[in-house]
């Protein structure tokens, strides 16, 4: 039950991490009601794609991850799509979670009267978590529940104390023709899938087990973003010097929001515990997409993570991010939503196509298979190439 629990959490540490802290400022030109409409179809999306890349890695042996799952079903070119889209998305997690626990970092720092430079919050960040996932699975999963617990408190004390502060005109202020502006950074608050090959080493291919980690891990997000952005969305103005417009322009969004909310919500007690969740936040993802890109480098690079194999899994891993951090400052926002495209090309569009070719074509035929077989596939298929091309149009 404990690894049950420890594996749920995982997948909840994973998705509500530093892009929670943007949300509420994307989706504020939306409103509340479109933004959580669309956060539920986006959710259902992503958890069938989840189970699909659950699918598709029981075909394979234990420690196979994205790559080999592509090479098997797909050939070489679906390879070469896993490898770029993979990296271009971890890269982009890594780097964005990196400069929101640098900008939180920071913040924290000053507060105690020490004034420390970006680039050192950076590294010094990347250090302290990195050690743990250098540690391996089992140290990420024991400091992952323990991280949960505080955050998951902090949050429902956090969110039912912002509650009271709610104006119901605030909730109903919005137009949403501009949730397509909004789409690519709730995609990638789902971006948990990742974590899935290392998750079936851990349960040892328990499809029963893994199956339920991912519906009851991906549920709690959604439920936890909706409670967020009505909580924030209803207790802050849209617009303003200090409105949730400004932060997401501002390229600091964390340090902007807690500003903002110790500003319009002037209660000490919200103050502290918004600090603390979103110091939380960045950490939790870190350690889940940290743990899914090193396991990617050591079965992409076909090394074993010991020795001097493990020095250049983890050098891969963390060195660039941290590069693109330090010389591209405020690259938070930035960061997630380039990542939106990234994720539904690698874990909506790839597991769709990955389950099609092995089912219909190889005619592979596994212990567990995901529910409305071809009709299913096409709509996902079809749903997630009208995502991307919409990703890619508002990025110009």
């Amino acid at each position: 039950m404990g690894k049950l629990i420890g594996g749920i959490l995982l997948i909840i540490g994973t998705s509500i991490g530093a892009g929670i802290l943007a949300l509420p400022a994307t989706v504020a030109p939306t409103g509340f009601v479109t933004s959580s409409i669309a956060l539920f179809f986006i959710w259902l999306l992503m958890t069938f794609n989840a189970l699909l890349i659950l699918e598709v890695n029981l075909w394979l042996p234990e420690n196979s991850n994205i790559i080999s799952m592509a090479r098997v079903t797909l050939g070489l070119w679906g390879q070469v799509v896993a490898w770029v889209s993979y990296l271009l998305l971890l890269y982009s997690l890594l780097a964005a979670y990196i400069s929101g626990g640098a900008d939180v970092l920071g913040s924290l720092l000053g507060l105690v009267g020490f004034h420390s430079v970006p680039w050192a919050d950076a590294l010094v960040f990347t250090c302290i978590f990195g050690f743990v996932v250098y540690r391996g699975t089992r140290s990420i999963d024991y400091v992952n529940r323990l991280l949960m617990l505080l955050k998951l408190s902090s949050f429902f004390l956090l969110v039912a104390l912002v509650l009271t502060q709610v104006k119901l005109p605030h909730l109903q202020e919005g137009k949403p023709h501009y949730v397509w502006s909004t789409l690519m950074l709730m995609v990638t608050s789902f971006g948990y899938a990742t974590v899935l090959p290392t998750l079936r080493a851990y349960f040892n291919s328990d499809a029963k087990k893994l199956r339920l980690v991912i519906l009851m891990g991906s549920i709690v997000p959604l439920i936890c973003y909706i409670f967020w952005d009505m909580a924030i969305l209803g207790s802050l103005p849209l617009e303003g010097e200090h409105g949730l417009r400004h932060a997401y322009l501002s390229g600091h969004v964390t340090s902007e929001l807690m500003v903002d909310i110790a500003r319009f919500i002037q209660n000490t007690w919200i103050t502290e515990i918004a600090r603390f969740f979103t110091s939380i936040c960045v950490a939790t993802s870190f350690l889940g997409v940290a743990m899914s890109l090193s396991d990617f480098f050591a079965d992409g690079l076909r090394t074993a993570k010991v020795g001097w194999g493990s020095l250049l899994v983890y050098s891969v891993t963390f060195i660039p991010p941290l590069v693109l951090v330090v010389f591209w400052p405020g690259l938070f926002i930035h960061a997630l939503n380039y990542a939106g495209t990234f994720c539904l090309i690698l874990l909506a569009l790839l597991p769709s196509l990955m389950a099609w070719r092995g089912r219909y074509s190889k005619q592979i035929v596994g212990d567990y298979r995901v529910f409305g077989g071809k009709a299913a596939l096409v709509i996902s298929f079809s749903v997630t190439f009208i995502l991307i091309f919409i990703g890619l149009y508002s990025e110009l």
